[in-house]
This record gives C-alpha cells, structure tokens and sequence, in this order.
C-alpha cells in the first residue's frame, strides 16, 4: 500500500463522553502480526487510554486480535503499546495532565504510507448535562433537514 491513508478503526464513544481540546498524529511500536491484524481491521477502542509513565507515552487497554494466520509468532492481545511522538510534545501535555485534569484519549487508528499511525487527544470529560445539550443539538439539527427535505 503506497501513499494515502486508510482508516481504520474509530473510537465513536469518544466524542460523546469527551470534550477534545487538542490532537496530535503518533506513530506505534508493534509487533510482527500486530500490523497484519491492524490492516485487517481487528481493532478494538473498548476502554483504552493513554497513561506517560517516565517521559514516555503508553497505549493502554487498547486491543488487536490476534493475526488468524500468525500461530506461534502471534502477539498478547491487550498488551501496553509504546506511542511514538517528540519528547517536547510529551512534556507539554503531561504539564497539562497533572495542573489541569485533563486525560489522554486514543481517537482513530489508520495508515499512512503503510505504517500504523494514532491520533490522541487531550480530553475533559463531558457532564450529563453537556452529553444531554448534544443530544438535543442533533435532534434539532436531525428534524430540520426532515423538514427542509419533506418541503423541497
């Protein structure tokens, strides 16, 4: 697969129950049939974050299937997974982690030019009330283009 980008996989229940403040592109330390599996789709978001232990950014939660094909090469499913970005931008949001309360949230897996690539974002999570105010924006914003488009 040369150029473009695939997606993946996303995390949908992340935009209900997170408010994003800031993104950024990383790349992923994985094992042989890990990128087989990730190219295949077998990908699952269920409960997964970003934790910086020592400096240095770690998928945690975050599960691959195991390749169909791999049998005694294959991986641990929900192993911890090293997340490759500039140390600079690993310090900015761990200053942002600890004086603000904000989490680390993994966002869509794809590929870029082959290589497995994850945005994550910098996350406060959303009160009932807010997840509430959304539903009733896409209620409103879902009967209106009913409307406009049962009266054309």
């Amino acid at each position: 697969m040369s150029g473009g980008i695939k997606i993946v996989s996303t995390n949908k229940k992340i935009f209900r129950n997170y408010e994003i403040i800031d993104k950024i592109e990383s790349g992923i330390v994985l094992l042989g049939t890990e990128i087989k599996s990730i190219r295949d789709g077998n990908v699952s978001f269920r409960d997964s974050f970003v934790d910086i232990v020592n400096g240095e950014m770690w998928l945690i939660g975050f599960s691959i299937a195991p390749y169909a094909t791999g049998n005694i090469w294959n991986h641990k499913e929900d192993r911890k997974r090293k997340l490759l970005l500039r140390k600079r931008d690993i310090l900015k949001w761990d200053a942002k982690i600890k004086e603000r309360g904000f989490t680390v949230v993994p966002i869509d897996i794809y590929l870029k030019n082959g290589r497995a690539k994850m945005t994550i974002g910098l996350a406060r999570g959303k009160t009932s009330y807010d997840k509430r105010a959304d539903l009733k924006e896409k209620d409103i914003e879902r009967d209106s283009k009913r409307f406009t488009e049962k009266y054309r």
